[in-house]
């Protein structure tokens, strides 16, 4: 027997990965060799700037940057992470805001291509009305893909400062935070009923917003799509060892047809908020892997 091709990857820790590290979900002919990347974000900028890893983790708003670009990168029907967004921005306690006084605020977060602030400017557009460009953006960090520019409304400058001490100090009239929402009562949301929004947003749409899908390097892709193809079926069946209550929403997804709404959708906010040089659609985002996958 042929020994295994070996595929660098890169998975954050979920129950549906679990699987495949733990060695409950295999194949005899493609070996996952996981790369430890915490926070998984680490990872972005080496994949789609030097196609680091075979396979890897990667967060939807930089996968279609990657594309737009022409990076070598192929995005494959996996949705690894999803999380409702509308609660990850907060405000101090001291200096509460409502999303109507947002125009003309100062918002924070990591960066402008972060995918949950891609999401809550869009909840903040279809819910109040307001524009990226109504609310000054500041960030710590640039974008993994290179070739992408921060429009004229993101200022760079917070330094050593963490996101909830410029909030402490009054630097910034709000944050979006994601897995580092801080605990406690010191900061209050920004959008209090966050949470019936959100569950009314994934009833109309039938999907949690995405955060993170799989993208293969182009080289692997080329070079060997059968392991790839391989690769999708281990991510599909380890998705499927994992128990899940009916009617509650699923954190994953997966194929071509069930993610051209998805995708169209976040393009279009993606466009608004001057985050892709040019419309894609869901058949020019998946031609690479249609090849591969069929």
């Amino acid at each position: 027997m042929p020994e295994p091709t070996i595929l660098r990857t890169v998975l954050a820790d979920y129950p549906h990965t679990a699987p495949l590290k733990n060695g409950e979900v295999t194949s005899e002919s493609v070996r996952l060799d996981f790369h430890a990347a915490s926070p998984v974000h680490k990872a972005f900028a080496p994949m789609v700037r030097d196609e680091a890893y075979d396979l890897s983790e990667l967060a939807v708003v930089t996968a279609l940057q990657a594309i737009a670009y022409g990076r070598p990168v192929v995005l494959l029907p996996v949705v690894v992470a999803s999380r409702f967004q509308r609660g990850c921005l907060i405000a101090h306690a001291e200096r509460p805001v409502n999303p109507a006084e947002l125009k003309g605020k100062t918002i924070g977060v990591r960066a402008f291509t972060q995918t949950t602030g891609m999401w809550v400017r869009a909840h903040l557009t279809e819910d109040f009305g307001l524009a990226s460009r109504d609310i000054r953006w500041l960030t710590r960090d640039g974008a993994h893909v290179a070739e992408y520019e921060d429009p004229d409304f993101v200022e760079h400058g917070v330094g050593d400062s963490s996101l909830p001490d410029l909030l402490r100090e009054g630097r910034i009239d709000a944050t979006i935070l994601g897995n580092d929402l801080p605990e406690g009562d010191e900061f209050v949301r920004v959008i209090p009923d966050a949470a019936q929004r959100d569950e009314q947003w994934w009833r109309e749409h039938g999907f949690m917003p995405i955060n993170h899908m799989v993208v293969a390097g182009s080289s692997v892709s080329h070079r060997d799509p059968a392991a790839v193809r391989e690769a999708y079926d281990l991510l599909v069946r380890a998705d499927a060892n994992v128990a899940r209550p009916g009617g509650a929403p699923i954190p994953t997804m997966f194929g071509f047809e069930r993610l051209r709404g998805p995708i169209e959708l976040i393009v279009d906010a993606c466009l608004e908020q001057g985050l892709l040089p040019r419309r894609l659609d869901a058949d020019e985002v998946f031609a690479p892997a249609r090849q591969i996958l069929g």
